[in-house]
Order: structure tokens, then C-alpha cells, then sequence
């Protein structure tokens, strides 16, 4: 995954510095996210990897999939990414450069896992003490997945808090086991 990173980062950088050229990061942000919903489609992968598949043909296909949904800069960037084998890396490529334009405007996206819903209050309660805490503005993403038992797991760019049930029984496993 390390290495996935690395070789995403050169070109969400580029996309993201020539977003913020033409004032189109919200543009590029759609663009990305199509593209990796695209790439997660099993027949669409399959071709993009498959050696037998003809590069001029499946960019033809690719291009006409995307037709709408992506700027003349976007196609490009997609033919670009197929010329160097590349097109594996569009869902790294996609988080990074929303890194960075999270970054650049000053606000943090925030994943929430929790075991039950959360109240629109007990959401804003909790956006109010992350942005405190983190100083910035704070996006929440709330996933509900009961296999957690209880309590909450946030993850903030690289840091991580599991305040969940399944964590701590993990945790005391492992004390018990070693």
C-alpha cells in the first residue's frame, strides 16, 4: 500500500496543482471520485489489466464511459495514466489529492465508525470538540456497523481514537495472550 502511495503522489500532486491554477478542485474532485467508482467495476478492471485487451480500443471504451463526467483536462489525465500504466493507482491518486485540498482549505475529513446512529446533535457536538481539539474545520463521515458492540472509532488523517467495545476486548486479548 506503501508503494501504491509513492507512486500515486507525483501525480495527485500535479492534479491537484493544476486544480488550484484553474480553480477547479471541486471539478477534479467529482472527476476523481467517477473515476475510482469506474475502476471498481470488476469487468473495467479486468480489461484495464488484461494484456490481450487493445490499449486504443479500451481507452476509446473508458473515454466514452466518462463522457460528461470528467473536463477535456480529465481525459487527458486518463490517457496519460493508461500511456504509463498507471490507471491502478486512480483510487490512491483520488485520496491523496483530496489530502491535499483538504489541506489547502483548511479543513480535516473525519471517518466515524459507530455501533449505533448518531443524533444530528450528538454529531454536531462531536464536530464542534474535533474542530477544538484538531484546530481546523472538521467533515464527518459516519458509518454505522454494529459489529463494533459499542462505542465510536475516528480516524483523522493518521491518527486514530477506538473508543469501540471490539477494541478494548482485542486490546485485553492480547495482554491476556501475551
Amino acid at each position: 500500500m506503501i508503494e501504491l502511495a509513492t507512486l500515486a503522489r507525483p501525480y495527485s500532486e500535479a492534479v491537484f496543482k493544476r486544480a488550484a491554477e484553474t480553480q477547479t478542485t471541486e471539478e477534479w474532485s467529482h472527476a476523481l471520485a467517477f473515476l475510482s467508482g469506474v475502476m471498481d467495476d470488476e469487468q473495467i478492471s479486468l480489461a484495464a489489466h488484461n494484456p490481450r485487451v487493445e490499449r486504443e480500443e479500451f481507452v476509446r471504451v473508458l473515454l466514452s464511459i466518462c463522457e460528461g463526467q470528467i473536463s477535456d483536462e480529465g481525459r487527458n489525465f486518463v490517457k496519460l495514466l493508461i500511456q504509463n500504466n498507471r490507471l491502478n493507482l486512480i483510487q490512491q491518486i483520488g485520496r491523496l489529492y483530496e489530502e491535499l485540498r483538504a489541506e489547502n482549505e483548511g479543513y480535516i475529513e473525519v471517518d466515524i465508525r459507530t455501533a449505533f446512529s448518531l443524533s444530528k446533535a450528538d454529531q454536531q457536538h462531536l464536530t464542534d470538540s474535533l474542530e477544538k481539539s484538531l484546530s481546523k474545520n472538521v467533515r464527518l463521515h459516519v458509518e454505522v456497523d454494529d459489529s463494533l458492540i459499542g462505542g465510536v472509532l475516528m480516524r483523522a488523517g493518521d491518527k486514530v481514537i477506538d473508543g469501540t467495545i471490539r477494541g478494548r476486548l482485542d486490546q485485553l486479548s492480547k495482554r491476556l495472550s501475551s
